[in-house]
């Protein structure tokens, strides 16, 4: 069974990988970028499946990785001593500090992973730590990513507000609109998933995972055995946060601009309904739900730009209500209908025929009173 798995694997990673010849320009974009998007929905696994944080606020992590590279972009298209254009607009007359260290290509890299996942550590352990967990924590970075999204906003001179940043042309030396580049970018980002998606294999089948998923299941019960579960739920968001940062930075890539819109509340919530799609508690279910909810939020926009916002909500009830397992666990969600299904029927065969034993033995004790009783005529 596990050899047969990792066969189809490695035909759907050869699928993706030939892609390109296939796809034209628009939808090889779109799928790198969805794709770039499975690797935050892959940590959301390790999260909320496996260590049983649910998290609102993923948004934040996405976009300070996204904001560290768009800011490189950003001064790589400049000249000695220039500025952005909505720094110039705004009046600044020099570059700030922390725009003047991402002049560094490969620290700009670094810093995409780094960045997010020390933040994400940080807040983990603040809040684990005093053992503030369930729907208080999901309200907190819900919380978190509002406030992160309208700092954002609110800072033109400093992030570009509202409008975000743009008009990026060079990453390495190379043309961002050459279609080699594209193709490179498709392939760079299809090569990152699929690392993302084997460590984490990896990972959740170690004494790492085992413990994590032992502190989702009884946390308290875990304290009692000796461990502590903080750093345990600490590292496994500070590595969602890294690869939050990372599918930002993908993500910014081939779609060419990233604003506060991108990383609010709602696109934070629409991360969570990807991995309920697919399973949270499933690597490739959540892979697969990312794809299919982000395919199905571009056809439905274009036709009924309107209605997005009611199917993402209505998909959400109806996953959590018919498929809490998600789209991966389909055959047990089937399997659990059928035991109840056949429970039941034997309940009411059962029913039946103690029912049926009732009327006989009524019948009979009828049968002997009237017997027994003098004749009164």
């Amino acid at each position: 069974m596990r050899h047969a798995r990792a066969l189809g694997y490695v035909l759907l990673l050869l699928m993706l990988v030939a892609a390109p010849r296939f796809l034209s320009s628009y939808h090889l974009s779109l799928l790198g970028r969805f794709l770039a998007l499975a690797i935050l929905a892959l940590g959301l696994v390790l999260v909320w499946g496996w260590g049983g944080v649910l998290s609102l606020g993923q948004g934040v992590f996405f976009g300070i990785g996204a904001y560290v590279l768009a800011m490189h972009l950003k001064l790589a298209a400049l000249g000695p001593g220039e500025l952005p254009d909505f720094m110039q607009w705004s009046g600044l007359d020099h570059l700030p500090w922390w725009w003047s260290i991402l002049h560094s290509t490969w620290l700009t890299v670094a810093a995409v992973a780094i960045v997010p996942g020390l933040a994400a550590g940080a807040l983990a352990w603040l809040v684990f730590r005093r053992r503030v967990g369930g729907v208080y924590f999901a309200l907190l970075t819900q919380a978190l990513a509002l406030a992160f999204s309208t700092l954002l906003v609110s800072q033109q001179p400093y992030t570009g507000g509202f409008n975000g940043l743009t008009d990026f042309s060079t990453l390495f030396g190379l043309s961002l609109i050459d279609p080699q580049f594209q193709k490179r970018l498709y392939w760079a980002t299809v090569a990152l998933l699929a690392l993302v998606f084997v460590f984490l294999q990896w990972l959740l089948r170690s004494n790492f995972g085992k413990v994590l998923l032992a502190i989702r299941d009884g946390e308290n019960r875990i304290r009692f055995l000796g461990y502590n579960p903080v750093p345990y739920k600490v590292a496994a968001f500070a590595l969602g946060g890294v690869f939050a940062g990372m599918a930002g930075a993908l993500f910014t890539l081939n779609i060419g601009v990233i604003s506060p819109a991108m990383i609010g509340v709602m696109p934070s919530i629409e991360m969570v309904v990807w991995v309920a799609v697919g399973g949270r508690a499933s690597l490739i279910g959540a892979v697969a739900g990312t794809l299919a909810v982000n395919f199905a939020k571009d056809w439905i926009s274009s036709a009924m730009p309107d209605l997005w916002l009611f199917a993402i909500g209505a998909l959400f009830v109806l996953i959590v209500m018919l498929l809490p397992n998600g789209l991966s666990g389909i055959g047990e969600t089937i399997q659990n209908v059928r035991w109840r299904l056949s429970r039941r029927m034997a309940g009411a065969k059962k029913g039946k025929g103690l029912e049926e034993a009732a009327v006989c033995v009524a019948v009979k004790e009828g049968a002997r009173i009237t017997a027994e009783t003098p004749d009164e005529a």
